[in-house]
């Protein structure tokens, strides 16, 4: 509502809406089902939405080439480019190419630089949508202890430098003094004792790709917990008709039934950080409207 009315306001005042473009690579079902989730959200606020659709086969020159038309196309403000890609082409070249001035997904080494430095930049999607969850929900973060489990740089080292840093950037429904100045801990794979660690934590995120890795007895009463993990796994169920389809479910990296009684808020999965990951991709694109304009 808040981001329609927004691109409603542009309109009146005879400007056109926003545009964003996404790049898809090949045909990788759930690449192609986050697309098409974006491109509806686009529509539902007014955002235009164009979706490029290469073949798995194309060159990474090639690929590249694509970028550079889309940074120099003045009727496109944002754009990105939808993981994973191919083995055969290396991500951190072609992110490197986009402008960062048009990275809505803020993955350029400009933006995460900018956001590690506390400076104003295109903050990661994900980790914005996990702030705006904090700062809706009067989560504050000041003088807290948060455990981030997972290091990859678009969600746990980005969300680890935002939580501890001094802040820069309000949010509308709660000032900027409270969110940020935590005191972070980031783990990983090779972590040690991670379960001494998480009892600790006012706040724990989780986003390391494992199915229920955060179980109860790992978190202490009144945590908050965000849940960033989508996982599909195998549905074994003696009431599934007999036949020789698989069916799936998605879970998070947490054990949400158990974990859920001692939390004081948590995230589901589906449902929690995913809309939020596409909000804040909207609002992205929205402020690199305005910063281009």
């Amino acid at each position: 509502m808040e981001l329609r009315e927004q691109i409603e306001s542009l309109r009146a005042q005879g400007h056109r809406a926003p545009k964003l473009a996404i790049v898809i690579v090949g045909h990788n079902p759930a690449s192609e089902t986050y697309v098409a989730n974006k491109m509806k959200a686009c529509a539902e606020v007014g955002i235009v939405a164009e979706k490029v659709a290469l073949e798995s086969d194309i060159t990474e020159h090639e690929l590249l080439q694509e970028v550079r038309r889309l940074n120099d196309d003045p009727s496109v403000d944002g754009f990105i480019v939808q993981l994973p890609l191919p083995e055969h082409i290396a991500e951190t070249t072609v992110l490197s190419a986009i402008d960062h001035r048009k990275d809505v997904d803020g993955l350029t080494p400009e933006n995460v630089g900018r956001t590690v430095q506390g400076l104003p930049s295109i903050i990661s999607a994900t980790p914005r949508g996990i702030r705006e969850l904090l700062a809706r929900y009067a989560i504050p973060t000041e003088g807290k202890h948060v455990v981030v489990i997972g290091r990859s740089n678009i969600v746990g080292k980005p969300i680890a430098m935002l939580l501890m840093q001094r802040p820069y950037l309000s949010l509308p429904s709660m000032s900027a003094a409270s969110l940020g100045d935590a005191t972070v801990t980031v783990c990983h794979s090779k972590t040690r004792d991670l379960t001494a660690i998480c009892r600790t934590a006012d706040i724990i995120i989780v986003a390391a790709g494992s199915p229920k890795l955060l179980t109860a007895d790992m978190v202490k009463e009144g945590v908050v917990v965000i849940d960033v993990g989508i996982n599909r796994v195998e549905i074994t169920n003696d009431q599934l008709p007999m036949t020789n389809t698989k069916h799936y479910r998605l879970v998070g990296d947490v054990d949400f039934e158990n974990v859920a009684p001692k939390a004081s808020y948590i995230t589901p999965v589906p449902g929690g950080v995913g809309p939020m990951t596409i909000v804040s991709l909207l609002q992205n694109t929205i402020q690199a409207y305005k910063q281009n304009k």
